[in-house]
C-alpha cells in the first residue's frame, strides 16, 4: 500500500488533463548458438542483422536509434538487439530450464566480450565492437541479464516498487549504456535516465497487458489491484468496469510522475545526453492515448502503431528537448 500512497502523493494526473580486444572466436556457430536458432550472417552483415531485428521487434527503439549521432548508431542497434534477444526468451520457451540455458549463454557471451573473446554470433560480435568503441560498463549488461532471468517466473509484481526495480535494472540500464555511447557520464543525466527507464518499464507492462491476458497471465502490481478490488480474472476476462480502469489510472500516473521528475531538472542535463531520452516521445504518446480512452487498457487504438511517431520524434530532436 505504500506504493499506492506514493503515487497518490505525487503529481497526480486529473482525468481531464493531458499527460504532459581480439577477434570473435569460431566454434559457437554450431553448438549452443545454432541450437538457439541463430544463423550466421554474411561477412560484415552483423550491423544489418542487429538493425533488422530491432526494426522488427522494437520499432520505437529503432526510430530512436536512427536519431543518435552516426558514431553511436551501430552500437545502439547492437545494444537494443541484445535487449530484444533477452526479452523474447521468456515467450519463446516452454520450459524455464531452456530459458535459463539461453540466459547463461548470454552471460558467458558478455564474459567473453570483456575478455576479447566473444562467441561467433552476430549480436555478440557487434556488442563486442560497441564495448571496444565506447568502453561500456559490464555491470549494466549483466544487470539486464540477471533481471531478465528473474523475470522468467510467471508471476505478478507484488507492488509498484518491484516493477520499478525491474525497470531500473533493464530499461534504465539500457539508457545508462546509451549515455556512455554518447560520451556522457553525468550524474544529472543518470538521474534522468533512472526515472525515464522506470516510466518505460511501467508503460511496457501496461501495453503488454492485453497480450498477456490472452495467455491467461497478468503481471500488474498486485497491491494496486487489491486496493481497487480487482482480480487477475477480471483482466483476463477483459472487464472494463471503473475499478479496473482505476488500476490502470494509478499505474499510468506513476509513469507520468517519473517523466515529470526526469524533466524537472532537464536544464542540468547536458544537451549531448538528450538523444538518449527521445524514447519519452512514445511514452507521452501512449499515456495521452490511454487517457483519451478513459484508461480502458483493452481499447484497440492502444495496440496500433502511431503513424505520426517518426514526425514527433523528429520535432523533439529539432527542439532539443526530452
Amino acid at each position: 500500500m505504500a506504493a499506492v500512497a506514493m503515487a497518490r502523493s505525487g503529481q497526480r494526473l486529473p482525468r481531464g488533463a493531458g499527460f504532459r580486444r581480439g577477434a570473435p572466436r569460431p566454434g559457437l556457430v554450431g553448438g549452443r548458438a545454432a541450437a538457439a536458432g541463430w544463423s550466421r550472417p554474411e561477412p560484415g552483415g552483423e550491423v544489418q542483422y542487429c538493425a533488422e531485428l530491432v526494426r522488427k521487434r522494437d520499432y520505437e527503439g529503432f526510430l530512436c536509434s536512427l536519431l543518435l549521432p552516426a558514431e553511436s548508431r551501430t552500437s545502439a542497434f547492437a545494444l537494443r538487439a541484445f535487449n530484444v534477444e533477452l526479452a523474447q526468451i521468456k515467450d519463446s520457451v516452454t520450459q524455464k530450464t531452456t530459458g535459463l540455458m539461453r540466459m547463461q549463454f548470454w552471460r558467458d557471451a558478455v564474459e567473453g566480450i570483456y575478455c576479447d573473446n566473444p562467441p561467433h554470433q552476430p549480436i555478440a560480435t557487434e556488442l563486442w565492437r560497441a564495448v571496444k568503441r565506447h568502453n561500456l560498463t559490464k555491470m549494466w549488461l549483466m544487470k539486464i541479464i540477471d533481471e531478465r532471468e528473474k523475470n522468467l517466473d510467471d508471476r505478478a509484481y507484488h507492488n509498484i516498487q518491484e516493477l520499478e526495480k525491474y525497470a531500473e535494472n533493464t530499461q534504465s540500464a539500457l539508457l545508462y549504456l546509451t549515455l556512455e555511447m554518447l560520451g556522457v557520464r553525468d550524474v544529472h543525466a543518470d538521474h534522468a535516465a533512472s526515472h525515464i527507464g522506470k516510466a518505460q518499464g511501467i508503460v511496457t507492462c501496461l501495453r503488454a497487458t492485453p497480450y498477456h491476458c490472452t495467455r491467461q497471465k497478468v503481471f500488474l502490481p498486485m497491491d494496486i489491484c487489491m486496493l481497487h478490488g480487482v482480480s487477475q480474472e477480471d483482466f483476463i476476462r477483459g472487464k472494463q468496469e471503473k475499478n479496473v480502469r482505476d488500476v490502470i489510472y494509478d499505474i499510468a500516473s506513476q509513469a507520468h510522475i517519473h517523466l515529470e521528475h526526469a524533466r524537472s531538472f532537464s536544464k542540468k542535463v547536458p544537451v549531448k545526453a538528450y538523444p538518449a531520452f527521445f524514447c519519452t516521445v512514445a511514452l507521452d504518446d501512449y499515456l495521452c492515448n490511454v487517457r483519451k480512452v478513459d484508461f480502458n487498457i483493452f481499447h484497440p487504438s492502444l495496440q496500433r502503431k502511431s503513424a505520426l511517431l517518426p514526425l514527433h520524434l523528429y520535432i523533439r530532436s529539432w527542439k532539443k528537448t526530452y
